[in-house]
Parts: C-alpha cells; structure tokens; sequence
C-alpha cells in the first residue's frame, strides 16, 4: 500500500451493515474517513454538495445494488452523467446478490472494478487496497 486513502464511500440501506463494514474498514487502517449513505439519492447528493469549496471524493465506493428510493444501478447511471469528479473513484459492487445477470451486468460498466457478495472482509479490503492504491 502506498499510503492511507482519504475516504471509502459505504451506499448500503442497511444500518447494522453498514456500522459493521465501517468497524471492520477502520479497524484495518487503510483509510482516514468513512462515509455511509442509505441509498443512491443520499449518495449523489452527498458527492455533489461542495464543502469548503470542493466536492468530496473519497477513493472508494463500495456499493449495494438492492436499495429503496434509488438502486445501485440508478446510482451508477447518474454517477456517470455527473462531473464533479476530477479523479478516478474505485467503485465495487458490494451485495447479498448470486444472481449472475446483475454479476455480468455489473462486469459490463466500465467504471464499475469488481463484484463482491457480502459481507466485507479484511483480506478482501486489504487485497483491494494493495491492487489498486
């Protein structure tokens, strides 16, 4: 790893889930910051609300698919048409789905890096971040 990451973005509408993988994601080390959001929506407009004059972008999204009021598909496609990102943001699927459509599905978008079942791991975070930071 060649340094610690600023943020990792959790979009997951479930709340033990997320206090779960931001425990294990702080107890690694690997970064400074961790966000979570319950859907898409709140995930877009937390990406696209300047504060002190910039817009947040954490290094990794680790994204649920199945979600209320905006899925993860729809997160995807309106992450696309944005542009208030500058840099390159690692985006993993991170989701209870087996179902090999949405893993084929998922392998077809380009700004999408992986698809991981449930739940996050230490070594899986610790091979991501060795992979690609």
């Amino acid at each position: 790893m060649k340094q610690k990451l600023n943020s990792i973005l959790l979009i997951d509408d479930d709340k033990a889930t997320n206090f779960m993988h931001t425990y294990l994601i702080k107890k690694t080390l690997v970064v400074d910051t961790v966000i979570s959001k319950l859907n898409g929506e709140e995930a877009i407009a937390y990406l696209t609300t300047k504060k002190d004059g910039e817009y947040p972008q954490p290094d990794l999204i680790f994204l649920d698919i199945n979600m209320p009021v905006m899925n993860g598909w729809e997160f995807i496609e309106e992450y696309k048409k944005s542009n208030f990102s500058k840099k390159s943001v690692l985006i993993i699927m991170l989701t209870t789905s087996l179902n090999p459509i949405e893993r084929k599905r998922a392998e077809k978008i380009e700004i999408i890096s992986g698809f991981v079942t449930k739940p996050l791991t230490v070594e899986y975070l610790q091979d991501i971040v060795k992979s690609y930071f």
